[in-house]
C-alpha cells in the first residue's frame, strides 16, 4: 500500500510540475481554465471561514500559492501554509511570496501542524490509471488528513457526476457528491454543506466542526 501512495504522489507531482512548466503561475499552470473559474472556487471553499477574528489556514495541494492572493483581498490577519508535493510548485511559491510574514509553504503531502481551517482545491480531479474505488479510497484518506490537521473545519471541491456526459474526459475523476456528503456526514460532523450551484461542473463540500 505504501508502494502505491508513493507511485501515486509521484505521478501527481509529475502531472502538475509539467503543468507548471508549461503555464507559469497562473491558472492553466495549477490545471484550471481561467482565473474567473479558480475565483469562483475560491469564493466557495471560504465559505467554511466564520467570524471576524484572526484565522489560520492549511492549503493542502496549494500550486504557487494563489489561495493566498484571494485570502489576502477578502480577509484581515490571517496566517496561511501552503503544502505541495511539487518541489517547483513550492519554489515558485516561495519566490512569488517571499516578504509575506503570514505565508509559509512546504514540500510534503500533508501539513505539519493543524490550523483553523483545511482547504484542497483541484486536488482529486486527475486520477491517472487508478480505477474509480482507487481513487476514492485516495480521497478518503485525504479528508481524513485534513479533518485531522483542521481544528474548525475544512473544504475541499471535485468534479461532479452530474456533469454533461459529452463533455466528461476519461482522464478525469467526476466524484458522486452525495457518497461524499454522506461520507463526511457520518465520520467528520453533523454540520456539512453541499454546494452545487455556482455555475461550474463540481460542486464544494464544507465540513464545520
Amino acid at each position: 500500500m505504501q508502494s502505491q501512495k508513493t507511485d501515486l504522489l509521484v505521478d501527481i507531482s509529475s502531472y502538475f510540475t509539467t503543468k507548471l512548466l508549461e503555464h507559469g503561475e497562473t491558472p492553466r499552470g495549477v490545471d484550471w481554465n481561467s482565473e474567473a473559474a479558480q475565483t469562483a472556487r475560491f469564493k466557495e471553499l471560504c465559505r467554511i471561514v466564520e467570524g471576524t477574528e484572526p484565522f489560520s489556514v492549511n492549503d493542502l495541494g496549494c500550486g504557487y500559492g494563489a489561495l493566498y492572493d484571494f485570502l489576502s483581498l477578502e480577509y484581515g490577519a490571517f496566517s496561511y501554509m501552503g503544502v505541495d508535493i511539487s518541489e517547483s510548485m513550492i519554489s515558485a511559491a516561495k519566490q512569488r511570496y517571499q516578504g509575506h510574514g503570514s505565508a509559509g509553504f512546504i514540500v510534503g503531502s500533508e501539513p505539519h501542524g493543524t490550523a483553523d481551517y483545511g482547504m484542497a482545491s483541484g486536488i482529486f480531479n486527475i486520477h491517472f490509471d487508478r480505477g474509480d474505488e482507487q481513487w476514492f479510497s485516495h480521497i478518503a484518506a485525504t479528508l481524513d488528513l485534513l479533518s485531522e490537521t483542521s481544528a474548525r473545519g475544512f473544504a475541499f471541491n471535485c468534479l461532479t457526476t452530474y456533469s454533461d456526459a459529452e463533455k466528461m474526459r476519461s482522464d478525469l475523476y467526476y466524484a458522486d457528491p452525495y457518497r461524499l456528503f454522506d461520507l463526511c456526514k457520518r465520520r467528520y460532523s453533523r454540520n456539512v454543506a453541499l454546494l452545487h450551484d455556482y455555475g461550474l461542473y463540481e460542486f464544494t463540500i464544507l465540513v464545520r466542526k
